[in-house]
């Protein structure tokens, strides 16, 4: 494999230079709900009109998560990735994606100014993801379970307490099933307790990511669940007896649809949260439909329609006024207003500014937070 590795690697210096024939198909690994084709719902259909304009077919595989997605690429056989920002660096770092030639993608003038050069998708001055849509994690709560006492800090997650229903929260709240999810205690643990000095809840000295380990241990005694399928979540909420999580506004929106009382609020501590970027497999083999679609992934009415869908925020501003599925007030509601708000998903590296280079990677993360989830 070595050989190979180093031979994508050189290719991967040079993007295409102009867009050819279709190859036929494109091969994507996508979060669900993502690249719909009206399967779930008629009016959610992006990829029907696509194939037939470009003769591209489109095949997906979902993931759900972002480790998932980093194995997945690593494996090969798909030309892109719907890519957050705990996955960008390291397919980036590993060679596993390939430079964007922005210049076949006309469309990219139109994306967020906020997120055309971010660092989750742009280093050493390359482009290696097109902007797709970005969103927060979001504290959604059972109305009736809080009445007109709305929770407005995390530490109704983090912290045993007695709700206002008179119940304590104990076995009725969740947390999210991933070692990201050990950056949104870091992110509690900056406002409640500022002597610890976090500075970004992505970038841990070792004594401050003890501290958050020890809040996640403690918060283990109160989860009844770890999620990370919405579909499952959705259903908790609805059945058994899940009252407050960390989650995304895609269920709260397909719940309040069934009209099942929950509201999101984002906590005074502020919110992780997630931008995702379409990024090329180094090695993509059907290159020129994967352009084809980087283009077609940016028009307004498909951000417009995914972003009412999924409960995202448009990478494309435009998608915003005039979208009948998303309404022009939807982006405000989703947090388009609320950027700085949020921390954005990043992969940790033990390279980082705020601690001197003394941070924990990832990797421990990842061992850490599975030892936490089996009760150690």
């Amino acid at each position: 494999m070595g050989f190979l590795a180093i031979g994508s690697a050189s290719l991967a210096a040079q993007p295409l230079q102009k867009l050819g024939k279709g190859e036929g198909r494109v091969d994507i690994v996508a979060w669900a709900g993502y690249i719909e084709r009206g399967a779930t719902d008629k009016k959610f259909d992006w990829v029907t009109g696509f194939e037939k304009a470009s003769g591209c077919k489109v095949n997906v595989k979902t993931a759900g998560t972002s480790d998932e997605m980093v194995a997945l690429m690593n494996e090969g056989g798909f030309d892109l990735v719907t890519a957050s920002g705990d996955a960008t660096t390291r397919l980036i770092r590993g060679k596993k994606v390939q430079p964007i030639n922005v210049g076949l993608i006309p469309s990219y003038k139109n994306i967020d100014p906020r997120l055309q050069k971010a660092p989750w998708h742009f280093e050493g001055n390359t482009h290696y993801g097109v902007p797709y849509q970005w969103g927060w994690n979001v504290l959604m709560y059972n109305t009736k379970v809080f009445g007109d006492k709305k929770p407005t800090s995390w530490s109704v997650v983090f912290e045993e307490q007695t709700l206002p229903d008179g119940k304590s929260n104990k076995g009725r709240v969740q947390a999210f099933d991933g070692p990201i999810y050990i950056a949104d205690a870091a992110l509690y643990l900056m406002k409640k307790n500022p002597a610890l000095g976090i500075k970004d809840p992505y970038e841990l000295n070792e004594a401050q990511y003890k501290a958050a380990l020890e809040l996640l241990r403690g918060q283990r005694k109160l989860v009844g669940k770890y999620w990370h399928d919405a579909f499952v979540q959705i259903d908790d909420f609805t059945n058994e007896g899940v009252v407050a999580s960390g989650s995304w506004q895609f269920q709260a929106n397909i719940l309040g649809s069934k009209k099942v009382p929950v509201a999101t609020v984002v906590p005074t501590e502020g919110a992780t949260g997630w931008a995702d970027s379409t990024m090329m497999h180094a090695d993509a083999k059907n290159p020129n439909c994967a352009y084809m679609w980087l283009e077609h992934s940016l028009n307004p009415k498909l951000q417009g329609d995914l972003s009412a869908w999924f409960g995202s925020v448009p990478a494309v501003p435009a998608a915003c006024k005039g979208n009948a599925l998303l309404g022009d007030t939807g982006c405000d509601r989703q947090g388009y207003k609320d950027f700085e708000r949020i921390s954005f998903w990043k992969t940790p590296t033990s390279m980082c500014k705020t601690q001197n280079n003394q941070c924990v990677p990832y990797h421990k993360w990842v061992s850490d937070f599975i030892a936490i989830l089996g009760g150690r």
